[in-house]
């Protein structure tokens, strides 16, 4: 059974071209409507099961935050419905809902009163909500005086005081410092492995990557994608880079899985390998081996200047290690159509045992924002095996100079 059903959720605010028109209305309700709606959500299907962690990604204005807040119970759709089930806490524009002129203290009874918590129970969980939020005696001073960083930690240290059923997080968290994310992160980790269902809306990919089974794109207001965490975060990277020309597809890999592929076409990936010092080409390499990227580019049309990236993720899409032609000095300019360039990028493989892949940018400066020629995920897969380096943990290797000494007179 689901924990969270979203059936046919659409979401429309009425648009009065005067004031008096929405007089009208109330006065005379059987008259003609004076209002146009605009829909912020349309036919969004979807649910979440126990124990399961979903993100949600999109472009701003896609109604990521509209459908969240109609999850939570803050605002109504206008078509479709919504269930949840269990204790649902949101995590939705932390402490917006605080007092100025009350201290954080109080602040902390009448939120967590509201919340359906007795006095009792806020007594008892005091301490451990002072603790986590890190704010010294101004828990005792008035809200007005806290800067947006500490109302974010004095509210999430309340809301999550209790292990909710369900949990749902909006961008919310990024207005804190990053020690405090970091906090905030590893208790919704731990709220995981007991049992809490998620629901997180962020633009931080690799959190979601990281965190969630699943994740679900929205666009103009639709569900455009659902799939992987790395699938969706590679879609919705191309759709940043190709928002104006919405030129983006997907194609199956000779492994099986699915890549994205994105832009305009000037140029294009013909061939892309890994070799060893002897040139043989390989797809398996040892922890700490010299090998060589080759990329082969082909120039479909006249280009003013080329710059080639490349990204070595990990097995759930994280980025590992990335750099281009711009940062490296090494642009390519005035390319003809019918032009070829080969590439060859040498490298130590000082990496951890696992599944990894390369994804390829082609474009005009040091990012995709401007010329998108190409971008290509899951260009190519590889793996890497440990044969002879000491055991690890992690994604890079790290060679160690360890030394002992049992008589060491500095305590320092």
């Amino acid at each position: 059974m689901s924990v969270i059903t979203i059936k046919n959720v659409g979401k429309a605010y009425k648009n009065y071209n005067r004031k008096l028109d929405r007089l009208f209305e109330l006065i005379i309700p059987f008259a003609k409507n004076k209002h146009k709606k605009k829909w912020v959500l349309q036919d969004i299907d979807f649910e979440v099961m126990p124990g399961e962690a979903v993100g949600i990604l999109g472009l701003n204005g896609a109604g990521k935050s509209t459908l969240l807040k109609i999850i939570s119970g803050t605002s109504k759709p206008t078509t479709g419905h919504v269930k949840t089930k269990g204790r649902v806490i949101a995590l939705l524009e932390l402490g917006m809902g605080f007092h100025p002129e009350f201290s954080g203290r109080q602040n902390l009874y009448l939120a967590g009163q509201l919340a359906g918590l007795s006095r009792k129970e806020i007594d008892s969980l005091m301490p451990e909500i002072e603790i986590f939020a890190e704010i010294g005696e101004y828990i005792d001073k008035p809200v007005k005086v806290y800067s947006s960083g500490m109302q974010v930690r004095l509210a999430f240290s309340l809301a999550t005081a209790v292990r909710p059923d369900v949990l749902i997080v909006d961008e919310a968290l990024s207005v804190g410092d990053a020690y405090f994310q970091h906090k905030c992160f590893d208790k919704i980790r731990k709220f995981r492995k007991e049992g809490t269902t998620l629901l997180i809306v962020s633009h931080d990919k690799a959190a979601i990557q990281a965190i969630c089974d699943r994740a679900i794109l929205l666009n103009a207001g639709k569900k455009v994608m659902e799939g992987s965490p790395e699938l969706v975060s590679d879609y919705y990277n191309a759709l940043i880079a190709d928002k104006e020309s919405g030129d983006v597809k997907h194609i199956k890999t000779n492994t099986g899985d699915v890549a994205t592929i994105s832009g305009t076409g000037e140029a294009t990936v013909k061939n892309i390998k890994i070799i060893n010092i002897d040139g043989k080409e390989i797809d398996v390499i040892n922890t700490g081996q010299q090998v060589i990227l080759k990329i082969l580019v082909e120039i479909r049309k006249e280009i003013p200047r080329l710059i080639l990236g490349y990204m070595i993720k990990d097995r759930l899409g994280q980025p590992v290690f990335g750099t281009n032609t711009h940062y490296l000095d090494m642009p390519v300019d005035n390319l003809k159509a019918g032009e070829y360039l080969s590439y060859e990028i040498a490298f130590d493989a000082d990496l951890g045992e696992g599944s990894y892949s390369i994804a390829t940018a082609l474009v005009s400066t040091e990012n995709h924002l401007a010329d998108n020629f190409e971008w290509k995920d899951l260009a190519l897969v590889f793996n890497v095996v440990n044969v002879d380096k000491p055991n690890f943990v992690g994604t890079t290797w790290m060679p160690v100079n360890l030394k002992i000494d049992r008589n060491c007179m500095d305590k320092s």
